[in-house]
């Protein structure tokens, strides 16, 4: 399967540990990732994720032709060191504003590939987004 997103992991207790991000063309996928790469992030993939599931997880990785590169509005494609692939264990859904987003989201899941992963909705602009990102995977993604 082949998700139009991008992907970053993170390196929590020895285990990396992904973010599916999704949302429609120009909406700050990219942009979202790279400020989370400023905060210890890595990539996975940019643009295109390719997705399988084993193990009861649902994982993603970078199509071959994508693999270490990713895209930077105004910039244009550049080399970035990658993450080869990672579980994923959380999914954003970019929206288009700060008031699109529930102060206390329901408990949304995306299927991936069978697997049941958490997704919940952010504003890729908001200051503290990378840092979000990074509780959820804490709290939201501590199970997978």
């Amino acid at each position: 399967m082949i998700r139009h997103g991008g992907m970053i992991a993170l390196r929590l207790d020895g285990f990396w540990r992904g973010v599916l991000i999704e949302g429609p063309s120009a909406c700050g996928k990219s942009d979202l990732a790279l400020r989370a790469l400023g905060e210890g992030f890595r990539l996975v993939a940019d643009d295109r994720v390719l997705i399988w599931a084993s193990g009861g997880r649902a994982w993603g990785r970078a199509p071959d032709s994508l693999a270490g590169l990713m895209e930077s509005r105004g910039v244009g494609v550049l080399p970035v060191s990658a993450v080869p692939y990672a579980p994923i264990v959380l999914a954003i859904r970019c929206e288009a504003s700060p008031g699109a987003v529930e102060r206390y989201p329901v408990g949304e899941t995306l299927n991936l590939a069978g697997v049941a992963v958490p997704l919940r909705p952010l504003w890729p602009f908001d200051p503290a987004a990378p840092a979000k990102l990074r509780r959820g995977i804490e709290y939201l993604g501590a199970e997978h």
